[in-house]
């Protein structure tokens, strides 16, 4: 056997220290399929007398993980601390520029600094690996970097947050609403205290960014992810979409345009949506993830799984390391970064779907004239008036109405919505959700 495989592991939450664990638990069969033992030379986290559950005693202690990141004798360093920004990022900097490989599952800071962490990994020959940063130990980036490296992908739709998917489910089950759901996906532990990553779509919004980076082979582009959460989704819609044979979910969709086969526009979206019962991902349940990659030659494949928990997590996480130990890392978007197209925003304005609108209005004669007007004027013609409902809102001061559209452009729904804006008839925003390959 070779020399051991030395780690320095940054941050000691639930995930730090699973990952101490299972290379504990698990270290004679790794170092049969390493090659060489795996060991942990040195940790760090913000409070050394916290009582962790783990021995930590025969490692160096580092106060500060960029001090980690610095140390002798480290092959690679586990980030798990999080954040974009902050100590996390100045740890993958510091250990980068020394030429020491990166291991992590911080989403937010692949998302968000990935290109510039590829570019100063390639620099200093070294490897950034996050499979962990994306469905947790369900391998969906290995998939995309090694099984379909023969195949051009243009689309990828997935699941990628367990905690709204968890909610929208219960509201299927259940008939309740979305606070009430909520409160009980934090008392189970699927919901952090302030859930608002998770249901406004940005954790979504960050796995997507990696996800269609290195399916596409173009660079990182959080920024340019259009986001639209689960929070104003209630009972009634998920009721509405049941009857009409769909189920809402929050949808991560990126799509590729291309010209002379050269990737040109990418379109990133996070959003509610409603799905046929015949696609692959209106069956996911719970706190599950799954990502749908549309393949030229292998055709739509889907992987599903635990989309979190410190176990999973930890799993990715070591798999990552042991690729290390092996010599077998791979560019962390699957092609160098001088090969990472660079591509334009797509005009989202222009997609078209039926759409799913539901209103809260006054009980007032004319309101339906009004809405259709609205409508009529935006271009959008309704397919089907499928709700008019009993009162609701504060001291019930509207009813609700909810239409099934034709097809038209994004641009036109937000033009009718727009229409709408201050009308004494609208008691609160509409919402509006697509209806997806249909």
């Amino acid at each position: 056997m070779s020399e051991a495989f030395r780690l320095g592991i940054a941050g000691l939450g639930t995930v730090g220290t699973g990952v101490l664990r299972l290379l504990t638990d698990n270290a004679d069969l790794l170092e049969l399929r390493a090659g060489r033992r795996i060991e942990v030379a040195a940790v760090s986290a913000r409070d050394r007398s916290r009582d962790r559950g783990v021995d930590l005693a025969p490692y160096t202690w580092c106060d500060d993980p960029v001090e980690l990141a610095q140390l002798d004798g480290l092959d690679a360093v586990v980030e798990v601390i999080g954040g974009s920004d902050g100590p996390a990022l100045a740890l993958a900097q510091g250990a980068l520029g020394r030429g020491r490989s990166i291991v992590t599952a911080n989403k937010a800071m692949v998302a968000e600094h990935g290109f510039a962490l590829a570019q100063a990994a390639q620099d200093n020959d070294a490897a950034l690996l996050f499979e962990a940063a994306v469905c947790a130990g369900t391998p969906i980036l290995q998939t995309l970097r090694e099984g379909l490296v023969g195949n051009r992908i243009d689309r990828i739709e997935g699941i990628l947050n367990g905690t709204s998917n968890y909610i929208l489910s219960a509201m299927e089950r259940q008939g309740e609403d979305f606070s009430a759901v909520l409160s009980e996906a934090q008392r189970l532990g699927y919901a952090e205290a302030d859930p608002t990553l998770d249901v406004g779509g940005g954790d979504a919004a960050h796995k997507l960014a990696i996800l269609a980076a290195l399916a596409f082979g173009v660079r990182p582009q959080f920024g340019e992810v259009e986001v639209d959460g689960i929070q104003d989704i209630r009972a009634a819609d998920i009721m509405q979409a049941e009857r009409l044979g769909y189920s809402v979910r929050l949808g991560a969709i990126a799509d590729l345009e291309r010209e002379d086969g050269v990737p040109a526009r990418l379109l990133q979206r996070v959003r509610p949506c409603l799905l046929p019962a015949d696609h692959p991902l209106a069956a996911i349940d719970g706190p599950t993830n799954a990502v749908l990659a549309q393949s030229d030659y292998a055709g739509p494949i889907l992987l599903q799984g635990a989309g979190a928990g410190s176990e999973s997590t930890a799993s990715a996480i070591v798999a990552d390391v042991v690729a290390l130990a092996r010599g077998d890392a791979r560019p962390p978007f699957g092609v160098p970064t001088t090969a990472l197209a660079q591509t334009e925003c797509a005009d989202s304005g222009a997609r078209e779907a039926r759409y799913y609108l539901r209103f809260v209005v006054a009980d007032r004669p004319g309101v339906l004239a009004e809405l259709a007007a609205a409508m009529r004027d935006a271009r959008v013609s309704i397919q089907s008036l499928i709700q008019e409902g009993e009162s609701v809102g504060p001291e019930e001061a509207g009813i609700t109405i909810a239409l099934v559209t034709h097809r038209a452009p994004a641009r036109n729904i937000r033009d009718a919505r727009e229409r709408l804006k201050g009308s004494p008839s609208i008691v609160e925003p509409p919402l509006a959700m697509p209806i997806l390959m249909d």
